[in-house]
C-alpha cells in the first residue's frame, strides 16, 4: 500500500505539480508571476552573437533567465509535462509574431488567404536524449503550440520530418564556432517528408530555446536542401545578403504561390532565447 501511495504521488505530481515550474513557491503548474515572465511581453526578433550564416528569422517569447530557465529545465529535464500547455501557447505567441513580420496573408488575421496549415517542424532532440528524458520536449512544445494555434484560428500542424543523420557531441560547454561545426550536416529530411511539407503553409522551424543558433541554422540548412516534391521547395536567401537586408524579415510565398519570384520560406520561433540575443539593433 506505501508502495501504491508514492507512486501515486508521483503520478500527481507530474499532472498537478507539487509546486510552481517557474518559482517553486506554490503549487500550479505557474503562479501568475512566472506566466508573465514567460507570456507577459509580446514575442519580439532575437538574433545570437555572432549570427550564423543561414539562420532563419526568430522570434522568441521570453529571454532565458530566472523563473523561464527554471521552467524550461523542469519540463525538459525533470518531465513536468504539466507545463506543456504553457510553453506551448508562449511558443504559438512567437510563431504568430514570425508570421506577421512575414507578410499579409501569413499571421492570423490573413490565415483564410494562406494556402494550407502553417507547418511547424520541430528541431529533433538527439535520439539518445529522447531515451534518457522519455519523451522529446521541443515535438511536445510543438503539438501544444499547433493546438493552441487551431483554438485562435490559425491553421497549424505539426510536421517531424527532420531525423539526425549520424550522432553528434554533447553541445554543454561547446561555443558556437563549435556548435556549428558539431551539428553541420547532422540533421536531414525523412524520406517522404518533402512530400508532407508540399501541401501546407508557411514553414516555421520551431524549438524551445536558442542560445547561439546553431542548431536552428542545420535544421534551416536541412530543410533547404532537401529534394522538391511537387510543389515543395525551399530556397536560401540570396547569396550575399546581409544582416541590414534581412531585418525586412522572411517572405513566404514561393513560385508556387504567384509571381515566379524565389523567396525565402523559412521562419523559426522558440519559447526562450539567451538573454543577449535580444538586442537586435547593433551597429
Amino acid at each position: 500500500m506505501r508502495g501504491f501511495q508514492q507512486g501515486w504521488r508521483d503520478l500527481t505530481d507530474l499532472v498537478l505539480p507539487a509546486e510552481c515550474g517557474g518559482c517553486g513557491r506554490a503549487r500550479a503548474v505557474l503562479c501568475p508571476r512566472c506566466r508573465t515572465a514567460l507570456s507577459g511581453t509580446p514575442p519580439c526578433r532575437a538574433r545570437p552573437e555572432p549570427e550564423p550564416p543561414g539562420l532563419p528569422v526568430v522570434h522568441a517569447a521570453a529571454r532565458y533567465a530566472d523563473e523561464v530557465r527554471a521552467a524550461l529545465l523542469a519540463h525538459k529535464e525533470r518531465g513536468v509535462l504539466a507545463l506543456t500547455a504553457p510553453l506551448g501557447a508562449a511558443l504559438a505567441g512567437a510563431v504568430r509574431a514570425g508570421l506577421r513580420e512575414a507578410g499579409p496573408g501569413a499571421g492570423a488575421a490573413g490565415a483564410s488567404r494562406v494556402r494550407g496549415p502553417v507547418l511547424l517542424v520541430p528541431v529533433p532532440s538527439a535520439p539518445r536524449a529522447v531515451r534518457t528524458r522519455g519523451h522529446d520536449p521541443a515535438r511536445r512544445i510543438a503539438l501544444a503550440a499547433a493546438g493552441e494555434l487551431r483554438r485562435t484560428g490559425t491553421s497549424a500542424r505539426v510536421l517531424a520530418v527532420l531525423r539526425q543523420r549520424h550522432a553528434v557531441a554533447d553541445q554543454s560547454g561547446l561555443g558556437a564556432r563549435q556548435r556549428l561545426r558539431n551539428l553541420a550536416g547532422a540533421l536531414a529530411v525523412a524520406p517522404g517528408g518533402g512530400r508532407l511539407l508540399c501541401g501546407g503553409g508557411p514553414v516555421v522551424l520551431v524549438d524551445d530555446l536558442m542560445t547561439t543558433g546553431a542548431s536552428l541554422t542545420e535544421a534551416a540548412r536541412a530543410l533547404r536542401a532537401a529534394p522538391a516534391e511537387g510543389k515543395w521547395a525551399v530556397y536560401p536567401s540570396a547569396a550575399g545578403e546581409g544582416r541590414e537586408e534581412r531585418k525586412a524579415g522572411p517572405r513566404m510565398a514561393g513560385p508556387n504561390e504567384g509571381g515566379g519570384e524565389i523567396r525565402e520560406a523559412i521562419c523559426a520561433a522558440v519559447v526562450a532565447a539567451s538573454p543577449d540575443s535580444f538586442e537586435i539593433n547593433r551597429n
